[in-house]
């Protein structure tokens, strides 16, 4: 089959100046564009049908009826608690219902939800959903400034809490109800509303367009501001077809899914929160990452497939040998929202040589989803890389000099354009111009190349967020906070390698004159006021920070002068 026959086509204006490209990489060197070289069939194409929503949209992706009630959609790793599809279908239109004419939640209106993963998670988002509603969702570890912040940024009019974050949204002041009942029954529950008096009859017809705000989720930036990124009806669909399109592929229809990955991120979103109910897919759910628990998990449940992160499958090559758990079901593993070292790739493969382990890309900016492993056989034989292209997508390598494209094997900045690709930052034009251009293509800020067979390589961040466990951390929004300490008179913080989490954040701190500030106190006072995940893990104190004539942090003079103490310790 040629380039020309399994062209993707659903972007017309990439596709203006046809071939000469080369088949097997599918670069045009008339455009500078790469094209996915898989075209969708009719079963997964994109729907057009401008007032479909993204909650109707996965409903109508459900299970007959007569089979949707023997179908198991999730079952709760720790109480075994399962739900059906079936059963799923009616939580969501009784919520829905409960929302709009009990709650009189309406189009538009922003509703936050705080919780880790439960058997509700999916019935909340696609209720909130099916009623025009737009949702912000947050990591429940965050700290109740960071989650203010984004109620207030979102303009959130209706808050979802589980019970024990409650206490981080009471100072925001906005109306909230719980996702389970609470022990003294004063405040209304997710659970009540789903067994109130609403029925699927009055499950609101709420005219919603594909162009209009689904969701909010928030992904930092390199200047320390949280961003929102505004995805639309049309971006979720997209990504939705794309996710049933990689499970038929892969084979994976019948597969048992684990997911630990959290709902709130895109990745749990896109995955278990809403796309694998478009394939019927049976999820056994984490509330959160537990090793000795997950191992149970798979081991009890007959677990086969784990969408998963690289210090997941870094701590499986490192203590699995010592767990006395049966592994035998594990066929496959997914890995993203970091990169996953060759290394460690070839020793899991060593390991568990039953297991297919496939590397992927993808940024809350575009839905989620750009490159993915189509075959085990691909993965082995391209360990560096995260992958092809998916259908839909296109993308540029741009010489981050002279802002030309470039073709196979040379390095610079990814551009991405697909269906996907989010909307625009929230209420930031300047950030929104300067990551998505006149034409639609998404500036990754990642650097990178394209090979000759259309494998998709990332060689670092060009943009300067900390990756700790697959979590993003801007190094401008932890200097704020250690320039607000009174004993700090300049600060800076970098990236440091560390093999069990990815990286780790290093702040090298200016002290004001006479100061005799510890690493201990600083590291202290910054994790008071930051998420576990963004907390400072080692502080090197220093005379000057290094900056340009324009006042910028040089940092790499700092990530050099950082291994280099390294270095001369060993």
């Amino acid at each position: 089959m040629s380039g020309e026959e399994i062209l993707s086509s659903n972007e017309e204006d990439c596709n203006k100046s046809q071939p000469p490209f080369v088949n097997r990489s599918g670069y045009n060197s008339r455009t500078g564009i790469y094209h996915s070289l898989v075209k969708l069939d009719t079963k997964h194409e994109i729907p057009t049908k401008p007032d479909l929503n993204t909650a109707n949209f996965v409903l109508s992706q459900f299970p007959q009826a007569h089979l949707a009630e023997a179908k198991t959609a999730f079952i709760d790793a720790s109480t075994n608690l399962s739900v059906s599809y079936s059963e799923l279908r009616r939580y969501t239109y009784s919520l829905a219902a409960a929302l709009f004419h009990g709650l009189e939640v309406r189009k538009g209106d922003v509703v936050f939800v705080l919780s880790p993963n439960s058997t509700l998670y999916s019935a909340i988002c696609l209720a909130v959903l099916s009623v025009g509603a737009v949702l912000t969702t947050a990591n429940p570890i965050n700290t109740a400034s960071e989650i203010a912040k984004q109620v207030r940024d979102s303009g959130a009019k209706l808050a979802i809490s589980s019970p024990e974050e409650l206490h981080k949204l009471d100072p925001t002041g906005v109306p909230t109800i719980l996702t389970s009942r609470s022990s003294d029954g004063r405040m209304l529950s997710v659970e009540e509303l789903i067994e109130g008096c609403y029925d699927s009859t009055e499950f609101p017809q709420v005219p919603v367009a594909q162009s209009e705000t689904a969701a909010i989720l928030y992904s930092s930036g390199t200047t320390g501001i949280s961003k929102g990124v505004v995805l639309t009806h049309a971006n979720l669909i997209s990504i939705m077809r794309l996710v049933l399109w990689s499970a038929d592929v892969s084979g994976s229809q019948d597969d048992i899914y684990l997911a630990f990955i959290p709902m709130f991120h895109i990745y749990g979103l896109v995955f278990f929160g809403l796309g694998l109910l478009c394939v019927g897919i049976t999820t056994v759910l984490m509330q959160k990452f537990d090793f000795q628990c997950m191992l149970d998990a798979i081991q009890k449940h007959k677990v086969s497939n784990i969408p998963a992160v690289p210090p997941v499958i870094l701590a499986l090559v490192k203590y699995s040998s010592k767990a006395s758990c049966d592994l035998s079901s594990l066929r496959r593993v997914g890995t993203g929202a970091a990169p996953l070292s060759k290394e460690v790739a070839q020793e899991f493969r060593k390991i568990f040589p039953w297991v297919e382990l496939r590397q992927g890309y993808g940024l809350t900016e575009s839905s989620g989803g750009a490159t993915f492993f189509v075959s085990d056989k691909d993965a082995k034989a391209h360990p560096d890389s995260c992958g092809k292209l998916i259908p839909t997508f296109f993308a540029k390598v741009v010489d981050t000099e002279t802002g030309k494209p470039l073709p196979p094997h040379k390095e610079g900045e990814l551009w991405f354009k697909s269906p996907t690709i989010m909307k625009g930052y929230l209420g930031n034009l300047e950030a929104t111009s300067a990551t998505i251009d006149s034409e639609g293509w998404l500036r990754t800020g990642d650097l990178g190349y394209i090979d000759e067979n259309g494998f998709v390589y990332i060689i670092e961040r060009i943009k300067e967020l900390i990756k700790h466990n697959g979590y993003q951390v801007a190094p401008a929004e932890l200097e704020s906070v250690l320039l607000s300490h009174p004993l700090i008179a300049d600060a800076a913080v970098i990236p440091i390698e560390d093999e069990e989490t990815g990286q780790i954040p290093m702040a090298y701190v200016v002290r004001t004159g006479g100061s005799e500030l510890s690493e201990d106190q600083v590291i202290e006072f910054v994790a008071n006021q930051v998420a576990p995940y963004k907390k400072v893990r080692r502080v090197s104190f220093i005379d000057t920070i290094p900056k340009s004539a324009a006042g910028k942090i040089l940092r790499k003079d700092l990530v050099s002068q950082s291994k280099y103490q390294v270095v001369s310790k060993l």
